[in-house]
């Protein structure tokens, strides 16, 4: 028999656990010899008093002792009972009002944990959504890059229909401003080729070159200084109508950044003229007869409307340029850009400096005739380094500061020095000092192509793998 004071408990107990909503069903069964209905065996308290099957769970009622002895009524999980654990206890001294408000406070509990969950399970919907679409955008991009590459490659070889190509892929605005944007930022673009575009007489080419003009600031500059600035945006054509226009929009814009230097556009353009006549004139070895700067200045004498120009500015002039000449950009035929036009691989990569110290640098590289070349811009007309590939092996390696990283090497002889050269800082040209090359590629997708595309352009000396297995050889028996 039970006391009525723990049948009152017992009561109260199982009131709580069926408000509580952990189930919706159940009645009061007794449980006999500490076996519940899942056959989970579990220490039995002092004097167990029921259980209640709720929701297909079994909850076990039982008066178990407190610390200081007295009887405490419990409501147990019979599904974590076999492994030690319990339900949370619950007080055999509630009112009514009070079960009540524990009841609130576990529901309202359970439904922040749920709350909870679902902003989890939100957050991580989105984030996938997110890391899906950058994926997206990445490939769209190195898509767009590619068709650039190729635009300004078509442009080198043809302009008119390199920018047909990029206009019609909607990689450039068919603007006048957009397309002289283009050409002055030039990058990997031919000077000749825009020489050649900005000279020609079609209205709307005229308009590119006025653009073009406009985007050179010459404000505070001298006349020397401003040519210069110009003529190296671009290779004069030998044409010459095309220099005429191209030399009228450049006086245009000189004298607007400039006014009151010279009376008229006209002033400037005739001494734009002899200014690039007296370079000619100075700089060729074919010339005998160098002309000084009386002759100079008396040569440009009364062409200010007129009137002549100050003696200091045109004797300043003809200094800066005996001093310095012009930097023109080389001739096709005379630099290293044809050999660029179809490479194998070509993108921006960084390479670890081979000095004491060690630091990364960003490099473009372009993979073409067997060899690596890599320049610091991808307008410069020759490259800071050459590498051939001639017996050197390629593999992927971890590094601590860098991801997505691979070396090249020469197999079996870690120590000795790769046959190849960069360019010093004052232009000299000195060997490498590498025994390997490390290079990080921005990403795994691209470091795997610019792998297999270098295994592809590696070429072996016959001789030379004679000469490795040989020396592998003599190495192995020395151990004997």
């Amino acid at each position: 028999m039970l006391l009525a004071s723990e049948t009152e408990n017992i009561g109260k107990c199982c009131r709580h656990v069926w408000r509580a909503g952990v189930a919706s069903r159940g009645c009061l069964q007794p449980w006999q010899g500490g076996v519940l209905q899942r056959r989970k065996l579990v220490r039995k308290p002092e004097r167990s008093q029921g259980s209640a099957e709720l929701g297909g769970s079994v909850w076990v009622v039982a008066i178990a002792p407190g610390p200081l002895g007295e009887k405490r009524c419990v409501v147990e999980d019979g599904a974590t009972l076999g492994t030690g654990h319990t339900a949370t206890p619950v007080p055999s001294d509630l009112t009514p009002e009070e079960c009540q408000e524990l009841e609130n406070i576990r529901r309202r509990k359970q439904e922040l944990l749920a709350d909870i969950q679902r902003l989890k399970d939100e957050i991580a919907e989105v984030t996938n959504e997110i890391e899906n679409l950058g994926s997206t955008e990445e490939r769209k991009n190195m898509q767009r890059n590619k068709q650039v590459a190729m635009g300004r490659k078509k442009f080198n070889m043809d302009p008119k229909k390199g920018i047909q190509f990029l206009i019609e892929n909607d990689l450039l605005k068919n603007t006048c401003e957009d397309i002289a944007q283009f050409l002055y930022k030039g990058e990997g673009l031919n000077k000749t080729a825009i020489g050649d575009y900005l000279g020609e007489r079609d209205e709307f080419n005229i308009q590119v070159l006025h653009a073009f003009v406009e985007l050179h600031e010459f404000t505070d500059l001298n006349l020397v200084q401003a040519l210069r600035q110009f003529l190296w945006s671009f290779r004069l054509p030998g044409e010459a109508q095309k220099i005429d226009r191209m030399m009228e929009a450049f006086a245009q814009r000189y004298c607007q950044c400039n006014p009151g230097v010279f009376q008229s556009t006209d002033t400037c353009y005739v001494l734009s003229f002899a200014i690039i006549m007296l370079n000619t004139s100075l700089h060729n070895p074919n010339v005998k007869d160098k002309p000084t700067a009386e002759r100079f200045i008396a040569m440009n004498r009364g062409i200010n409307d007129g009137g002549d120009l100050p003696e200091e500015l045109l004797r300043n002039l003809y200094e800066s340029i005996k001093n310095e000449p012009f930097k023109i950009p080389e001739d096709d035929g005379n630099d290293l850009t044809h050999t660029f036009f179809n490479p194998d691989r070509e993108g921006w990569l960084l390479k670890l400096a081979g000095g004491r110290v060690k630091t990364w640098k960003r490099r473009w590289f372009i993979l073409t005739d067997n060899c690596l070349y890599y320049f610091e811009y991808t307008t410069d007309k020759e490259p800071r380094g050459i590498i051939p590939l001639e017996n050197l092996s390629i593999r992927e390696v971890e590094d601590s500061k860098k991801p997505n990283c691979f070396e090249l090497y020469i197999p079996d002889n870690k120590d000795q020095v790769i046959k190849a050269c960069k360019t010093e800082a004052d232009g000299r040209v000195v060997e490498g000092n590498h025994t390997v090359y490390r290079i990080s590629a921005p990403t795994p997708e691209e470091k795997e192509e610019w792998i297999k595309c270098i295994k592809a352009a590696i070429s072996r000396d016959p001789f030379y793998e004679m000469l490795a297995a040989r020396k592998k050889k003599v190495s192995s028996t020395k151990r004997h």
